[in-house]
């Protein structure tokens, strides 16, 4: 890859939400079927609209709005992180498990800054 960012499918932060994602519908398959309308539902909805937001706020063209969908991203990442602590609580998911989506999530918010920052204007 040349560096180029010709899609939003070239963004580290779009990819790396989509791999978040991916991991969380394979987390929540083994999760009760009486959650499946509670929180796998929640968990799995905050989890596709965080590569969602991204690719809709590119889409738009727009630099502000682009913005704006980054920074209702980074509610969508914190709604994420709070289910998902609260599946570790309840014993849904183990510990290992949640930390290593909480490690992806600590990435993927970084990079959502540091895009939001490269966006404003000058």
């Amino acid at each position: 890859m040349t560096g180029k960012i010709n899609s939003y499918k070239d963004l580290i932060v779009w990819q790396q939400a989509m791999d978040l994602a991916v991991a969380t519908y394979s987390l929540t398959k083994a999760w009760p079927k009486e959650e499946l309308y509670g929180l796998t539902s929640q968990i799995r909805r905050s989890a596709t609209s965080i590569p969602a937001n991204i690719a809709e706020g590119y889409g738009r063209d727009n630099r502000g709005s682009y913005q704006q969908f980054l920074r209702i991203d980074q509610g969508s990442l914190k709604e994420f992180e709070t289910h998902l602590r609260i599946a570790e609580r309840i014993g849904l998911a183990t510990h290992d498990q949640a930390y290593q989506m909480l490690l992806a999530t600590e990435g993927i918010g970084k990079m959502l800054r540091q895009l939001i920052s490269k966006l404003a204007p000058e």
